[in-house]
């Protein structure tokens, strides 16, 4: 059973920089792809990034491409995201994935395990 909690949001101005974190229990983090996705008020959850279970090819959504970078530390079996030149239509609810498969995918069936999400807030 793996079990994911993210930390970092919060509320910025368009143009700032946060970094969200996903902190994982289980024994099996370092063999799961694991990725990003968010969902807006009154939208449906959109993949934002994924990446490899070795942490060594990634895959990032066009909207965020060049702004967001994702990442991860498997000796801690922690997830990053990080967002930079933040824009008012990056505010969402972000929530971190794990699936099993070695391999970065874009499709929500990919991933089984998920948290609770946190609030990225992005004012103008």
């Amino acid at each position: 059973q793996v079990q994911l909690v993210e930390s970092g949001g919060g509320v910025v101005q368009a143009g700032d920089s946060l970094r969200l974190s996903c902190a994982s229990s289980g024994p099996s983090f370092r063999t799961y792809r694991t990725a990003w996705f968010r969902q807006a008020p009154g939208k449906n959850r959109d993949f934002v990034a994924a990446i490899s279970a070795d942490g060594a090819v990634t895959d990032i959504a066009d909207p965020v491409k060049g702004r967001f970078a994702i990442s991860r530390d498997n000796a801690k079996d922690i997830l990053y995201l990080q967002m930079n030149n933040l824009k008012p239509e990056d505010t969402a609810i972000y929530f971190c994935a794990a699936g099993e498969g070695a391999w970065p995918r874009q499709g929500d069936y990919a991933y089984y395990y998920w948290g609770q999400g946190t609030q990225v807030t992005v004012s103008s």
